[in-house]
């Protein structure tokens, strides 16, 4: 599937009604969801004939792009149950045979990598510290090729250095710097809309260190 092509599909996507800021419900557009799943399959063969799960799914704008890009099996996890609802119109909307899961991601029982690839857009930790650094760490624990995940810029070698010294992954690169829309959503924005500098990186796990 050709990129834009790919774009116009997660365009058509249904967002958040009415997002919850204590969970920093975002969405993840187009833009950057169809060059997060792009690149890990053209670039690196992460997706096709995969099993990725997809990660505080919100929306599942981010399974969705996967399960387009062919992967085998994917698998959607989020807390809220709004949310997952939403993301089960979008994937009967667009046809697409995606499993959700409500669960928080701390309290995930899986044990070991039994998936492929983990791709996520994980709260920033604005109203939760640490939230994203959760996440990542889980992540690391249960995918065997590769984690993708979108953080702040401004956070970039805290972000390195506890993904290489703190949860064992073998490597850790940022693919690209990225301009996270955000649109005013909640009543303590100011702006209309703002965008945030965030960095794709893509995680290796240590049991991948050949690739």
């Amino acid at each position: 599937m050709k990129l834009k092509q790919l774009e116009s599909m997660l365009g058509q996507l249904q967002q958040f009604s009415n997002p919850k800021v204590e969970l920093e419900q975002y969405p993840t557009g187009p833009h950057i969801a169809s060059r997060m799943l792009y690149t890990a399959e053209n670039s690196f063969g992460d997706v096709n004939n995969k099993i990725v799960v997809d990660f505080g799914c919100g929306c599942g704008t981010l399974g969705a792009a996967a399960s387009l890009m062919g992967a085998e099996q994917v698998i959607g996890i989020d807390i809220d149950s709004e949310s997952l609802e939403i993301a089960s119109l979008n994937a009967e909307d667009l046809e697409l045979d995606i499993n959700f899961i409500q669960c928080d991601i701390r309290n995930l029982v899986w044990r070991g990598p039994i998936v492929d690839t983990a791709v996520m857009n994980p709260p920033f930790g604005t109203r939760t510290k640490g939230a994203d650094m959760d996440f990542l760490s889980v992540a690391l624990k249960i995918a065997s090729r590769a984690v993708y995940s979108l953080h702040k810029t401004s956070t970039r070698e805290h972000v390195k250095r506890a993904a290489l010294r703190d949860f064992g992954a073998s490597s850790a690169e940022v693919l690209c710097e990225l301009r996270f829309d955000v649109p005013r959503l909640y009543k303590f924005h100011k702006k209309r809309e703002m965008d945030i500098a965030v960095d794709l990186w893509r995680f290796a796990p240590k049991t991948n260190q050949g690739n």
